[in-house]
């Protein structure tokens, strides 16, 4: 089969490689992959900013359907259409799996980085973690949803957001456009977008941003105080270490600024304010599979819709090229058909 590995030394980019893959062992099934986005993450992992991993399958935004299960699988059965995510399988009984916090596992196994992902042709998952696409949700949307989508949603509920509270998005890409509309839809918020793009403004705009700023010259915080008085909870998608400051003095007194995108560096926050405001920080790491399964249901509710575009796998580095220079609205996504 054809996949997209890890190259070595890494180097940001990825190699189409004919793989084989082995026979699937109990508990587990093999996945014919129709669609898996590309997400920032995947270059993080191809670049070895998590540690090195030449020749590892990248991909956590995969959809496919199950043409073959092994022995002891009871959750799914060949035609179900399931999802390769990020959070690949947990321990199953340490206290953050049973405590509703798998994704903190310390043996967490994650798709595409520690064991091959699914931006190949075929992918093994492990029966039990494969989240089904329910009927209605069309698997090119839903890709983003696997990743994108989830972890906005994640993001969102632990900020503790509540109707008709003002939330700021910062980063209106793949993540932040998704964010926008789980705010606005999902949880009935009001929603102001920042981003240095004015396409992805635009975008924002679209998807029911109430505001939109672009913060490439002005300092986003300061405004979004004078435009509404500050918001109750921020979720910084950008991969920038300004957005996250700018996110604390966008705040209201004890609002939360929820953490998500992944710049190098450390974050630089105004003491003064978090302490004496009450604000909190948090940081957000994807979603539990309950959690991907209710993103899903609100996507094939047609609460969320995400912003695809279909590419083949061969254009996979123009895409990390694209993608590193800011120039991908919403998300693209392999179509292993194509």
């Amino acid at each position: 089969m054809r996949a997209a590995t890890v190259r070595e030394p890494s180097d940001g980019y990825v190699d189409i490689k004919d793989v084989e893959l082995r026979p699937i062992k109990a508990n587990e099934a093999l996945v014919d992959i129709e669609y898996c986005g590309l997400c920032h993450t995947d270059i993080h992992v191809a670049l070895g900013d998590f540690g090195d991993v030449p020749g590892r399958i990248i991909g956590h935004e995969g959809v496919g359907v199950v043409e073959q299960i092994g022995e002891d699988v009871t959750s799914l059965k060949v035609g179900d259409r399931v999802s390769v995510a990020w959070f690949f399988r947990g321990c199953g009984h340490c206290e953050y799996c049973v405590t509703g916090d798998e994704t903190l596992c310390r043996s967490v196994e994650n798709a595409g980085y520690s064991v091959d992902g699914g931006m190949a042709e075929k992918c093994i998952v492990v029966a039990d973690y494969a989240v089904k696409v329910p009927d209605g949700l069309d698997p090119a949307e839903a890709s983003s949803i696997t990743c994108a989508g989830v972890t906005t949603y994640k993001a969102l509920k632990n900020g503790n957001i509540r109707p008709g509270q003002w939330v700021a998005v910062y980063g209106a890409g793949g993540l932040g456009n998704l964010a926008i509309q789980y705010a606005k839809n999902v949880f009935r918020a009001r929603v102001v977008a920042v981003d240095i793009n004015d396409d992805k403004l635009e975008s924002a705009k679209k998807v029911g941003a109430d505001l939109v700023v672009n913060s490439s010259d002005i300092n986003s915080g300061e405004w979004i105080q004078k435009e509404v008085g500050g918001v109750d909870v921020a979720v910084v998608t950008a991969v920038s270490q300004v957005a996250f400051g700018q996110a604390v003095d966008a705040m209201k007194a004890a609002g939360t600024v929820v953490c998500v995108g992944l710049p190098k560096g450390t974050i630089d926050l105004n003491i003064h304010r978090t302490v004496l405001d009450g604000i909190k920080v948090v940081g957000s790491l994807v979603g539990t599979r309950q959690d991907l399964a209710e993103a899903f249901d609100f996507g094939a509710q047609g609460l969320v819709k995400p912003i695809v575009a279909t590419r083949p796998l061969d254009d996979i580095n123009d895409m990390i090229d694209e993608m590193l220079a800011g120039k991908i609205e919403g998300r693209m996504v392999v179509d292993f058909k194509k």
